[in-house]
């Protein structure tokens, strides 16, 4: 479901990144980044999930939910994921220049912070690495930044 998220995403012209939000084995919550039709910074596909999902069962606390993310969290959404109480996180391909929960920074296991999610990367790594790929592939042969 994430990765039909991060398609959405490439055919809209955003970074093709998708979110799930999973409660009691049902999706509760599904988005794509829509930084660029939002001309919103903050979002990405994990902040929108995140809200809906809390939208969904009428409270912020997320304390019984897994978030799958076809990329790593970066340090804005691991904070998001923290602040909501999120006690695992499942990404796909992880992000060695942006990544906040495993590679650039591991805010989700801060054992500073009040909550720990547990973070499990590498899952269809194939299939998440090679839509970015694509999509930023397509960015630059077109003169994109």
């Amino acid at each position: 479901m994430a990765l039909d998220q991060a398609r959405a995403a490439f055919e809209q012209g955003e970074v093709p990144v998708g979110a799930v939000v999973v409660h009691e084995e049902r999706a509760i919550a599904k988005a794509h980044n829509q930084r660029e039709q939002l001309n919103d910074p903050t979002a990405h596909a994990e902040m929108i999930a995140i809200t809906q999902a809390a939208e969904s069962l009428g409270s912020w606390r997320l304390g019984e939910c897994t978030l799958y993310v076809t990329l790593e969290p970066c340090p804005m959404c691991a904070g998001a994921i923290v602040q909501a109480r999120l006690p695992t996180v499942i990404f796909g391909a992880a992000d060695p220049k942006g990544g906040g929960c495993q590679s650039l920074y591991a805010i989700t296991n801060d054992e500073r912070l009040n909550h720990r999610s547990v973070v499990m990367g590498g899952v269809l790594v194939d299939d998440c690495g090679n839509i970015l790929t694509e999509f930023f592939q397509e960015q630059r042969a077109q003169g994109k930044k």
